[in-house]
């Protein structure tokens, strides 16, 4: 069955496709309603709840990882810029803390990419997410002969079309509210370019999703899950230093921006991250080395070679090493829904709640069953 017929298949309405008896509740038809939305993304993830963490450098390791897949998601791990012999530990060790299905998310541009793929290949790994850029047929080509599913990022219809023709089995569309490196479009705009149009492959949708409710909206216009970051972030089971801990619970959507650039001559790539200290001095950095530039102190090359070496190391010294004065604080707009640290089943378990009371208003509808009392009403 293709993934045009199953979709078609699962969202036929609840009375015709409920097996007997048929729900009691209208809440009862939602959770089945739910199961069927993104039955497509769990099959295809091979878990319970077709929700993908968000792979962030040195957060997204081995105990993050494993309690998302243990809390029913899929978790994945972050390469970053680790060597093959540390991905190799990373892997086994994630392993060692769960029996459920995880994935590890590669950056195209890592000098050794070939070698990591080697790594998760030889580890078993299930499924392997290419992020960075368009990723070479060599690479594709490995990752398939190994029998991994392939899953790429795509910020635009042609190229998750090109994608597919290369042979991703699942893309994932990003909107410019994520945290880290940021396209131009917002996920709501994406969705709508990408989703009805794109229907031979499993579509999850990312960047600025905090809450169950924009879960069941995208599942909905046909995605077969979603992928969030920053809502892990705070989770118990994450090793974020206390203090870059603190600093999302204390920000809101509009602390989370884009890295500024003063100058097109000197392209700066966007990262959305909170401000802080180190937001601004990048900017007067940049105002001092383009000063340079124009005064004949420094070239061209030299020039975005400081830009771009500001934020070396930056986001390790924040997450690991707690500065979140001058380090990197990479978070998505979604930072405004974290408010409490939790345990990672626990958020996972709200994000379903939420998903299934949204979907619940559908279902109510469906059985004419009358709306709950609210307090006004009692």
């Amino acid at each position: 069955m293709t993934i045009e017929a199953e979709r078609r298949n699962l969202i036929k309405p609840i009375a015709a496709t409920a097996p007997a008896p048929a729900p009691s509740s209208a809440r009862e038809a939602a959770q089945l309603l739910l199961d069927r939305l993104w039955r497509i993304g769990t099959n295809f993830l091979g878990c319970e709840r077709a929700i993908l963490g968000g792979a962030m450098t040195w957060v997204s390791e081995r105990n993050l990882v494993a309690a998302i897949s243990n809390g029913g998601g899929f978790g994945v791990i972050a390469c970053g810029a680790m060597s093959p012999e540390l991905l190799d530990a990373e892997i086994a060790a994630t392993a060692a803390r769960t029996t459920r299905p995880f994935g590890v998310n590669l950056i195209t541009m890592h000098p050794d990419l070939m070698a990591l793929i080697e790594v998760c290949v030889r580890r078993k790994v299930g499924h392997i997410v290419l992020a960075g850029g368009l990723p070479t047929a060599a690479a594709v080509t490995r990752i398939k002969d190994s029998g991994a599913k392939l899953i790429c990022f795509a910020p635009a219809l042609a190229i998750a079309r090109k994608l597919v023709r290369m042979g991703a089995d699942a893309i994932v569309i990003e909107g410019m509210e994520a945290g880290g490196h940021i396209g131009p479009v917002s996920t709501s705009v994406l969705a709508q370019e990408i989703l009805p149009q794109l229907r031979t492959v499993p579509v999850f949708v990312a960047g600025g999703i905090g809450r169950g409710e924009a879960i069941a909206s995208y599942l909905e216009m046909g995605a077969a899950g979603v992928q969030l970051g920053t809502r892990f972030v705070c989770a118990r089971e994450s090793v974020a230093h206390a203090r870059f801990k603190q600093a999302f619970l204390r920000a809101g959507a509009r602390d989370a921006v884009p890295s500024v650039q003063l100058d097109q001559r000197f392209p700066v790539i966007p990262v959305r991250a909170i401000a802080n200290d180190g937001s601004h001095a990048f900017a007067e950095l940049q105002r001092a080395v383009i000063d340079r530039f124009n005064r004949g102190e420094l070239s061209r090359e030299d020039a975005q070679l400081e830009i771009e070496h500001f934020w070396a190391g930056a986001l390790r010294r924040a997450v690991i090493e707690g500065d979140i004065e001058s380090g990197s604080l990479m978070a998505g707009q979604s930072v405004g829904f974290v408010t409490r640290e939790q345990s990672t089943r626990e958020i996972l378990d709200e994000l379903v709640d939420e998903a299934v009371a949204a979907l619940s208003t559908r279902a109510r509808i469906a059985l004419a069953e009358p709306p709950p009392l609210d307090d006004t009403d009692k």
